[in-house]
């Protein structure tokens, strides 16, 4: 966006601080244009394969443009973060990364590339064709801990949160624990469904514009985020479910059973299936109060197959 400072991609940092040093001082009210590595700092190309995720370097996990310095934010105000606008790259990836993800019965790394050229859709498999809805996987501020911290775990400083409505048009709130907030941002997603069940969505290289605003003696110990919400898609749902005395057992064998559906009647591989309900599928809670057993639902949109297959 015209006239907002811009945080180039060659400036980041790997681990949540109170100590890092600020890259920029903005004012309530001010935008910053941040522009985003993906989420392994390039280890993966356009040319990659399956076999290269066997030599990903965790610890250039999660690059992220920061931290912002915004004046006059305190511990116990909150900063409200605008996303204006958001540019991805023209490719991306997902992944099964052994060891991460829902399931841990997948033990081979398996890697497809997307082509993010169209900017509306992108293709996959047996004429599969997903939404690209863009949004910042991680937001958040320095924690008020000391010490250095990993990105990949949400805490109440917001971080690797994946929540995947906060597109264009959202804002999130995020408690104030330092000085200055120092606020970061990355792990930029083309599309994900609710969950990002197999650890990866579609991942992507791109930049975003962000509006910041301090709301003093907010007082509030978590995120919260006002977000636009979606359209239906058309067609509606076919969701498959989990049920079950334990939520991640639930939500398990809700995901097990849409990769048999995908499989068999989608030509899909289980890897291929795991993959497209990460980018695509939304694990919802339908049912906590009736115990002993609580069901876990995952919904996937019809309007992603072509007709014939809805």
């Amino acid at each position: 966006m015209a006239g907002a400072p811009t945080i180039k991609r060659d400036s980041f940092h790997y681990l949540w601080s109170r100590h890092h040093k600020p890259v920029l001082y903005i004012r309530s009210g001010d935008r910053v244009r941040f522009e985003l590595n993906d989420v392994t700092s390039w280890q993966i190309n356009r040319n990659s394969s399956s076999s290269d995720l066997a030599r990903l370097d965790a610890s250039k996990f999660y690059p992220l443009a920061g931290p912002v310095y915004v004046e006059g934010a305190s511990p116990g105000d909150a900063l409200a973060v605008s996303v204006e606008r958001i540019r991805i790259d023209d490719w991306g990836w997902s992944a099964i990364l052994p060891g991460y993800g829902l399931l841990e019965e997948y033990q081979t790394p398996f890697l497809w590339i997307w082509d993010l050229s169209n900017k509306r859709y992108t293709r996959f498999k047996s004429g599969i064709r997903i939404r690209i809805n863009p949004f910042c996987g991680v937001m958040g501020v320095a924690p008020p801990e000391d010490g250095y911290f990993e990105v990949m775990p949400p805490g109440k400083h917001g971080g690797n949160m994946d929540i995947k409505h906060l597109t264009v048009g959202s804002k999130v709130i995020l408690p104030v624990w330092v000085d200055g907030a120092l606020f970061s941002v990355g792990d930029l997603h083309a599309a994900q469904g609710d969950g990002e069940v197999c650890v990866t969505a579609i991942e992507c290289a791109g930049d975003v514009t962000l509006r910041f605003e301090v709301i003093k003696n907010a007082n509030i110990k978590t995120p919260r985020f006002i977000c636009k919400g979606e359209r239906p898609p058309r067609g509606g749902y076919i969701a498959t479910t989990g049920i079950s005395p334990d939520l991640l057992d639930a939500a398990k064998n809700a995901l097990r059973e849409m990769i048999s559906h995908l499989t068999s009647e989608h030509n899909l591989s289980k890897e291929e299936a795991y993959i497209l309900c990460s980018v695509t599928a939304d694990l919802r809670i339908h049912e906590i109060v009736d115990k002993p057993n609580w069901i876990v639902g995952l919904m996937l949109p019809r309007e992603i197959f072509p007709k014939r297959k809805q």
